[in-house]
């Protein structure tokens, strides 16, 4: 398996998600959230000064952003830009990823720790935002907790822990409470960030400083190995029309020297499994 080029020029993508026909995508440095077609023609669609990171859609169709300088929640619906939840009292360092559920329910990530002012590291939580604007902690004792899906059944989330090396599960209740915390798959070596999944219940997993995207299943064994060196991987979704093309974020590096750089880039490939559950 091998990807293909798609888009170039990025300054350093995350959150890609396939919504409404077409890839959605953050772009940090640029702060801008844009999307692009499968013809590759790209477009901003708003422009977030704190920097954004996890995008999702409420039943409504109003898009959430996290704002990840400021730590906060933000939503975009009828051309304008506002904060819907501030999360700083919960988020210690800035946030990232992020999942929707099918209730409009924000599960935000953070780093807990600033990695890149040589903070040490420690654990954080996971925060919810409700559709009513409350905020609450969802789980705690994670490891920077990054990429985060949701079965199709909205029973299970399964979060990757950056630094711990790991794919976490929860059981999620109907109001939304996070329960049973249990290691769903540990994978010596590889450094999850972003996530998707398929539909045989497979997890698609970017590994950056392992310069892959791996296919894992529950417990962990691995599918696929796709090499993407000299490369890292930053992110990953199941689009186009049958959910069946894997759209992966790549870069040369991370952190605040990729700020004046271009190197971000989209790439693709086919799979035999499509997308499934949310993001």
């Amino acid at each position: 398996m091998k990807l293909e080029p798609f888009l170039d020029g990025l300054s350093f993508g995350e959150g890609p998600r396939w919504h409404d026909g077409r890839l959605w995508y953050s772009d940090f440095y640029v702060h801008q959230v844009r999307r692009v077609d499968e013809a590759g023609r790209a477009e901003t669609v708003v422009e977030v000064p704190g920097r954004p990171s996890g995008l999702g859609w409420r039943p409504d169709g109003t898009l959430l952003i996290v704002s990840m300088t400021d730590r906060r929640l933000m939503r975009f619906a009828d051309g304008k830009l506002s904060v819907e939840a501030e999360l700083s009292a919960l988020a210690p360092a800035p946030c990232n990823d992020m999942v929707v559920d099918g209730k409009g329910r924000a599960y935000v990530g953070n780093f807990g720790y600033d990695r890149h002012a040589g903070e040490q590291p420690r654990t954080t939580c996971l925060i919810r935002v409700d559709p009513d604007r409350s905020v609450r902690e969802a789980a705690s004792g994670l490891m920077f907790p990054n990429g985060t899906v949701i079965t199709p059944d909205g029973r299970t989330m399964i979060v990757g822990e950056t630094f711990a090396h790991r794919l976490t599960a929860f059981d999620v209740a109907a109001d939304g409470t996070l329960g049973n915390a249990r290691l769903w798959a540990a994978i010596d070596g590889c450094y999850p960030d972003g996530i998707c999944l398929d539909a045989e219940g497979a997890i698609w997993v970017s590994d950056p400083f392992g310069r892959r995207v791996l296919r894992v299943l529950e417990g962990g064994r691995i599918t696929h190995s796709v090499d993407l060196a000299p490369r890292g991987a930053y992110a990953c979704m199941l689009g186009g029309q049958d959910r069946r093309t894997l759209y992966v974020v790549t870069n040369s590096g991370s952190g605040p020297a990729m700020a004046g750089k271009r190197d971000g880039r989209i790439e693709t490939m086919r799979v035999d499994v499509p997308g499934a559950g949310w993001p």
